[in-house]
Order: C-alpha cells, then sequence, then structure tokens
C-alpha cells in the first residue's frame, strides 16, 4: 500500500483510508481483526470522530489499543470534533448543534485521547462548518493542542471553500485536508472548485462514503464491462476512478468486514486509463463533458 503526504509537511497517510464510524455495530474482536487486516494490507490510517457510535467507537478502538499498546506505532489516527446531538452520555445537550469554541475543541481532544488510550492524535478536523465559528478561537486552540504535542496536523470536513480559505487565513499553520463527500454517485467536488482549492492550497482530499453508499452507478452492464476489462471489483473500480485524480483523494472506506478492507487494498494496484476514468465520470451524470 502506498503511504503519501496528504500536505507537503505532513502527515504521511495511507493512500486507503479505514473508517470507524459503523464499528460500535459490531463484536470487540471482530474490532480487533478490523484492525490487524488494515495494517496486514498496509493501511495504517484510521478515521473516528467524537460522535460516532453514540459516542462509543472511539472507546471500542481504544480498547483494542490497550490490549497492545505497540499497535500505536503502526498507525496514524484520525478523529473530528464540533457536533453535539442530544444522548444519555451528553446529558447536557438538548439540541443538536455545533460548538467550535476553544474551550469545546480542547475537551473534545482531551476526551478523545482517554478514549483512544493514545498520547496524540495525527490529524483533528472541524466536523462541520458552524456558522457561530469564530476563527480566533480555533486558531487559538488548534495552536495550543500543537504546542502541547496533543495533536500533530488540523483539517477540517465538509467545508466550502471560502469556509475553508477564510480559516486558513487565521490558522498560523497548514490545513492539511477537507473531508468531503466524493464518489461516483457524488461528483460535485470535481466541478464546483473543492478539489481545486485543495490542490492550491496544497492540501488533498480525504473521501468519505467513496463507494456511495454501496450504490455506485446504475449502469450495471457498462460497469461490468469495464470491470471484467481491469478484472477488478465494483467497489476496485471505483475506488481506482478517485485514485486516479491528481489532488490527490484519500478514500475513506467505511466496512465492518475484514474480507472488504482486503477487497479495498488491492484497488491501488489499478491505473485506469484516461478515456475509461471520462467513460465512468459520463456514467455518473448521465451525459458527456461538453
Amino acid at each position: 500500500m502506498e503511504q503519501r503526504l496528504i500536505h507537503p509537511q505532513g502527515p504521511a497517510f495511507s493512500r486507503i483510508i479505514t473508517g470507524a464510524w459503523r464499528w460500535h455495530t459490531v463484536s470487540p474482536d471482530t474490532i480487533d481483526r478490523l484492525i490487524q487486516t488494515s495494517l496486514d494490507e498496509g493501511i495504517t490510517t484510521f478515521d473516528h470522530a467524537d460522535l460516532y457510535g453514540d459516542h462509543s467507537n472511539e472507546e471500542l478502538f481504544g480498547v483494542a489499543l490497550k490490549k497492545n499498546p505497540a499497535l500505536r506505532d503502526k498507525m496514524q489516527l484520525v478523529t473530528k470534533c464540533g457536533i453535539k446531538f442530544r444522548s444519555a452520555k451528553r446529558p447536557g445537550t438538548w439540541v443538536k448543534h455545533y460548538d467550535t469554541s476553544k474551550e469545546h475543541i480542547i475537551w473534545s481532544v482531551e476526551n478523545s485521547l482517554r478514549m483512544l488510550h493514545t498520547d496524540h492524535l495525527d490529524l483533528l478536523l472541524i466536523h462541520r462548518p458552524d456558522p457561530l465559528l469564530d476563527p480566533h478561537e480555533v486558531a487559538s486552540a488548534f495552536s495550543q493542542l500543537k504546542a502541547q504535542g496533543k495533536v500533530l496536523h488540523f483539517g477540517v470536513s465538509n467545508f466550502t471553500r471560502p469556509q475553508f480559505y477564510m480559516l486558513q487565513k487565521f490558522v498560523p499553520f497548514p490545513l492539511v485536508t477537507n473531508q468531503i463527500e466524493i464518489s461516483l454517485t457524488h461528483v460535485d467536488a470535481l466541478f464546483n472548485g473543492d478539489l481545486d482549492l485543495l490542490m492550491e492550497q496544497q492540501a488533498s482530499a480525504m473521501a468519505w462514503s467513496p463507494l456511495g453508499g454501496g450504490r455506485l452507478v446504475a449502469n450495471e452492464r457498462e460497469m461490468f464491462s469495464k470491470a471484467s476489462k481491469y478484472n477488478a471489483s465494483y467497489s476496485q473500480l471505483a475506488l481506482a476512478w478517485l485514485l486516479r485524480h491528481p489532488a490527490p483523494i484519500f478514500p475513506v472506506i467505511g466496512t465492518t468486514k475484514p474480507e472488504r478492507i482486503t477487497e479495498a487494498a488491492k484497488s491501488i494496484a489499478f491505473t485506469l486509463d484516461r478515456q475509461d476514468w471520462f467513460e465512468m465520470l459520463q456514467w455518473a451524470r448521465g451525459f458527456e463533458v461538453p
């Protein structure tokens, strides 16, 4: 598995990233297998968020790390913060909202470190744009966490181009990524400037739902023909389509099946021909480029 810098100043991530957002639905033994299978396949980067699994997934992952602390040196941990919702684990919250205050960002990181049984995060993301986001507070929180060595790199998730650019103006070091939805079923980022801005900033995209929630494209016959040409599965073909982009794009796969991780890891071996890439884009959009 290729390791690649997500930004010239780091970090280096595996080109495929394992997402843990559904891991609360499986047993601890399965979580151990998902982690080990990822590492065996060269997928060393794991994506979390404080809210996944009703605030339980980081803790479940941390149990695995506590049992085998040596695993931490073999991986990179990403998590996200900023979304609050009603939960028995958060009794003070009565309405879903965003909180990007300095106080909450620092509290959330401290909590994630405890849950994950680690002393640092490789990357922290603001999970959603917050209408009440104060860039001075975010920059202050980021700077404090970086100086303390608790977070090595920072980025955002689901930010628009102006929102990304605005926050970067206040943060004194690079925002290294924007985690956004990109797939054959959601191609907006190819045309709305999201990827162009990231390339301008020398940052990379992390793609959530890179398989379109399993929907892929409606053109079953054409997809079968293309998969046969490359001797690839539909999922591998869809991931290879994202990996072909020069941004680059780091797909975050969300599976609870170890065999799907093995399948996804092999997508790195396929390099799509330019015309095949555009033909797949044409299937996705329903019309050819102008």
